[in-house]
């Protein structure tokens, strides 16, 4: 599969080796992803933690000292639109897992 342009600009501000993962999962699964976040700003964080989307205001998302991000968002898609269907997120993970291994 490969990546929507939208994807690919989320992905500025995100570490470099991160981005490399999630490019190669993306050659490797057959199931599409999206990803919805990359680098958050602590508003943006703040936000998030006030709606319930998140628990901390310590996330990964949030540039480190180095100024990147360590963390993205991803959401499985089917036809077009997002599916939260736990199997699909297994196949998912197991594209990024195997990624990252051969990095």
């Amino acid at each position: 599969m490969q990546l929507t342009q939208a994807s690919l600009k989320r992905l500025d501000g995100v570490h470099p080796d991160l981005v490399k993962v999630v490019k190669r999962a993306a050659e490797i699964t057959a199931q599409p992803f999206q990803i919805t976040e990359g680098l958050r700003t602590l508003s943006r964080q703040r936000e998030l933690v006030k709606k319930g989307a998140s628990r901390t205001l310590k996330s990964r998302h949030i540039a480190a000292p180095n100024g990147l991000g360590h963390a993205i968002d991803v959401v499985a898609m089917v036809g077009g639109r997002i599916s939260w269907e736990v199997p699909l997120y297994h196949r998912i993970a197991d594209a990024f897992k195997a990624a990252a291994r051969e990095m």
